[in-house]
Parts: structure tokens; sequence; C-alpha cells
């Protein structure tokens, strides 16, 4: 599809060249006239889609050409939208002349200008043919038809509204309302194909996005959009031609929609609206995903950050929950995934057996298993009373170790890992953990995460543990800390598991002391009362 051409009358050439980059990054054909003249010569050899004309042109007004343009029988129905400084003052001028349809108030920001010409484009020539014509214009264009399935989430669950369109080879639009948000799930034969949200910035998806697609995070500027635009049919001609690779497009919006329904689960949900009628954007009909829910939900985990994974207070095992009317589409799921599910019965299973057996690396089993969580299809169930810790890791090897020893139901202690200070600070306000496991780090002096608060916060703490670099000693560490547990590079399991006892055992110990010394505190205040 050819680009629409923006026809620009004005004067200043500040405007013409900010006016040109913004508009032709937007996939709009721009030529500019830097005269009045210019402009009525140029409107009848182009016939362009809009006219953007300055109102204070040298030696003449804008109604002036406007007026001589739309006498001009090739430029009959073409709409035009005045920029003045003179604001409403200026447009009054225009009240009588059809072809006018919006003005741009002088200055004007590029987000503005964008918005007032693709919404002149798109109603433009409706609003001359009415003028002209006398007939009425309609109140909305492209309105929603009317709804066949709505309702509020709190008597029904968005899992049970996607099961039903599911279950039911059900095709259309599903839009999911949230606090803040509007996401679209467009669906057909019960699976959706596209996933997009206008309210949701690109930029938000793009910061998550995996290094193997940063570079197509240019493209989410169009593809989180459900409406049409020059942009979005130059993308999909793009595609057509095989300029882009559709293989790595649609990974892309794999990603974007499992990021936009992990929205939607982690968010409050308020309404839903299901619209049988509604066709899908261009580019979902060009790359349509044919995913399951349980897919999307997987795929959200898969990328999440660690931090952002549910912390479990015990140790915990999977089991498989009794499905009633629930459905089992798996489509999207790869194989190594589906052996996940396929390991879990009526009985808890630890992660770290369900890992073994599917045969995938520990973290991921976790992932795998929190997706499936997410759709519903499993449940975590506790094992046995325990400790928490939480353990900042960043050595592979190392976290290696703690998330084995965390998924082993043969010990008490339960956690989670993390690799860095923000998801250490991000747990810590989350849960109040019965151990901290931190790596000391410093070329010549150690330090501890600045989270964990100033040399007096961290003197206080009795139930903290230090990994030690290689080649250093205990009298490296900092004074503040040096009464803590210590764990020195490289360790194993058992090492852990030992420093992790020895520092319970000394925490149980304080408290025996305080709880003996409140203890006898209170009988010498009784007995100086009796």
């Amino acid at each position: 599809m050819s680009a629409q051409t923006v026809l620009v009358i004005d004067d200043s050439a500040t405007i013409r060249k900010m006016v040109d980059s913004h508009l032709t990054q937007e996939g709009y054909r721009v030529v500019l006239a830097p005269t009045a003249e210019k402009g009525l010569e140029l409107a009848p050899q182009l016939v362009p889609d809009l006219i953007l004309l300055d109102h204070q042109l040298p030696g003449t007004t804008g109604i002036e050409v406007c007026k001589k343009i739309i006498q001009m029988p090739e430029c009959l129905n073409v709409p035009f939208v005045v920029s003045s400084t003179l604001r409403k003052q200026a447009y009054i001028e225009y009240m009588d002349v059809p072809n006018v349809v919006d003005s741009l108030p002088k200055p004007f920001k590029p987000e503005l200008l964008k918005t007032t010409v693709a919404n002149a484009l798109e109603v433009g020539a409706m609003i001359v043919s009415s003028q002209t014509s006398g007939t009425a214009v309609p109140e909305v264009v492209d309105g929603l038809d009317d709804t066949s399935l709505s309702g509020v989430f709190g008597w029904v669950g968005l899992r049970e509204v996607f099961d039903f369109l599911n279950n039911g080879n059900k095709s259309g639009m599903l839009e999911v309302e949230l606090e803040r948000h509007r996401v679209l799930f467009f669906i057909q034969n019960g699976r959706f194909q596209s996933v997009v949200s206008a309210s949701v910035t690109a930029e938000d998806v793009a910061e998550t996005l995996p290094e193997s697609l940063q570079n197509l995070a240019p493209l989410l500027r169009f593809t989180m959009s459900s409406g049409a635009s020059s942009q979005l049919d130059g993308l999909v001609e793009l595609l057509d031609r095989k300029v882009i690779d559709p293989r790595m497009l649609k990974t892309l919006l794999r990603f974007q929609a499992s990021y936009l329904t992990r929205l939607c689960f982690n968010g409050e949900a308020k309404a839903f609206s299901f619209y049988p009628e509604r066709e899908m954007p261009a580019i979902s009909r060009r790359a349509p995903l044919e995913i399951s829910l349980s897919a999307l939900l997987v795929e959200a985990m898969l990328h999440c950050d660690a931090s952002e994974l549910p912390t479990y207070e015990y140790n915990i095992g999977w089991l498989r929950r009794a499905l009633r009317g629930q459905n089992l589409d798996r489509s999207g799921l790869s194989a190594k995934h589906v052996q996940v599910l396929a390991q879990l019965d009526t009985e808890p299973v630890t992660t770290a057996e369900i890992a073994t057996r599917a045969d995938l690396p520990l973290e991921e089993a976790e992932r795998v298993l929190e997706g499936l969580r997410m759709a519903e299809w499993i449940d975590a169930q506790p094992l046995a009373e325990g400790s928490e810790m939480i353990v900042l890791e960043s050595n592979p090897e190392g976290s290696l170790i703690f998330r084995e020893l965390i998924a082993d139901t043969e010990n008490r202690w339960s956690g989670k890992v993390v690799r860095d200070e923000f998801g250490l600070q991000l747990l810590l306000k989350r849960s109040t953990p019965d151990v901290i496991v931190i790596e000391l780090t410093g070329e010549e002096e150690l330090k501890w995460p600045t989270c964990l608060g100033s040399e007096s916060d961290v003197s206080q703490l009795d139930n903290l543990c230090l990994i030690l670099p290689d080649e250093r000693s205990v009298s490296d560490i900092p004074e503040a800390i040096r009464h803590s547990q210590v764990i020195s590079r490289p360790f194993s399991k058992q090492n852990v598991l030992t420093a992790l006892e020895e520092l319970q055992l000394r925490h149980g110990a304080k408290s025996s002391q305080s709880d003996q010394r409140h203890s006898s505190n209170s009988e010498l205040s009784t007995a100086g009362k009796i």
C-alpha cells in the first residue's frame, strides 16, 4: 500500500523541518511548500490526502489559500488542518470552509501533530463529504459492535472466560479491562492469534525483551496497535516481500502476547467483553500465533526477572489439579515443557525431581511450573515445616548449589536465589527470611549490599550468612558484620547446610538467652511490687 501524502504549506523553515521529520518517521509521504504560491502549484499536481496549512502566510492568509485550492476540481474533497498561534480566533474564520476538519495550535509538540494528522486522515474525507452533501456525520468511527458476552470479574475468573472461548472454538476479540490498561485478545477457533494494547507502552515491553529480540524492539510501536495505519501497512508489505524474517517477527509477537497475558493475570482485572465480529489486525493475519493460554503463561514466566518469581515460605511439591470443564489445549507448548506436565499426578512431586525426570535445568523447570500454575493446571502444596532463606549469589556454580538445596525436600530449607542487589531488595520487601545469605564483593575492601542498610544497621543482624570470595580471610570482613556466619569459596552443598545449621543454633541460643533475661526481669519486677 502506498504512503498517504501530506502537503505542508508553511513559511517557517523550523516548522517544515519538524513536521517533515516526525511525519516521515510515521510512514507518511511529506511534501513541503514554503510559500502560498508553491502550495497552490503543488496541490493540483499531488492531490494530497491532507494539507497542513499555516494561517499566517506572507502576503496572504491561510483562508484565502484554502478557498483557492478547494475550487480546483482535483482538490474538491481534500481535507485541511489549519495551524496558527492565534488558536481559536483563527479557527473561527474557517467555520464556513467545509474542507477544514481540524486545527493545530502553535506551538505544538510532535505527539499532538501525529495524532491530529492521523485523525484528520481517518475522518477528514467523511467530514468533507458530509459538509458538501449535507448528510450527517456518524458520532463514532469504527465503533465496537454489540458485545455477545460481557461481565465483571469476581463471579467468574479470567481463566474461566478463556476456557469458555477455547472449548467453544469461538472467534473474535476479547477485551480485558485492568485498572490502568485495556488488553485485546484476538481469538480464532478458540486459540490466541494476537494480543495487543494501545495503553501499554512499547518501551515497557522493550525493556524486558531477551537479547535475541532487541534489534526488533522498534517494531513494537506498530505491533502493539490493533488499528490500521500506513506504518502498519508498510510493515505488512515488508513481511510480504520477505524483507523482515517472518519467524523472528512471530517470535516477537509471541513475546508481546505473553507479556500482556501475564499483565492481565498479575493485574487487577476489572471487566471483560467479547466481540465475535471483530477482525484481527493485518499483522496478525500474516503471522498468527495459534497458541494456547498455558503456552503464553509459560513463555511469560520463562522471560520474567528472577525477582518476580513467587517466593514460597515452605518446601513445596507440585501436583495436577482436578480439571472440570477446563481446556487442555497445549498449542505452542514445546515438547520438553509438555514433559514437565507429564511428570505430575495426584501426589506432590518436588521441583528438583521434576527437573531430573524431564531433563531440564532446575531454574527452567521452576519457571515452567509457575506458568502452568498461573494457567491453573497444577497446584503447589507444602511438604513440610521449614526455614526460609534469601540468597544473593551471582556465581552460577554457587547459585546452582543453593537452588538444589532449596528444591531438596530432604532438608527443611526453602527460599529464593537472586543474582543482583535489586532482586535481593525486592525479596526483602516481600518477606522476612530466617536467614539472609549474601556474597561479599570488592577488590580491596569487602562490601555488603547497600540495601541492607548502614554499618549500624547490619551490625544488628544476627541472621546473616556471608559468602567469602576466593583467597580472602575472615579478617578481611568489615568489622560490623564479622560476627556473621561465613561460607568460604569454593563450597559444597554440605558446607552450606553446616553453616546454616550453625547459624540457626547460634540464633536460637541468643533468642533463648534473651527470653531468659526477659523472664528474670519480669520476676524481679513482680518481686518489687510484692
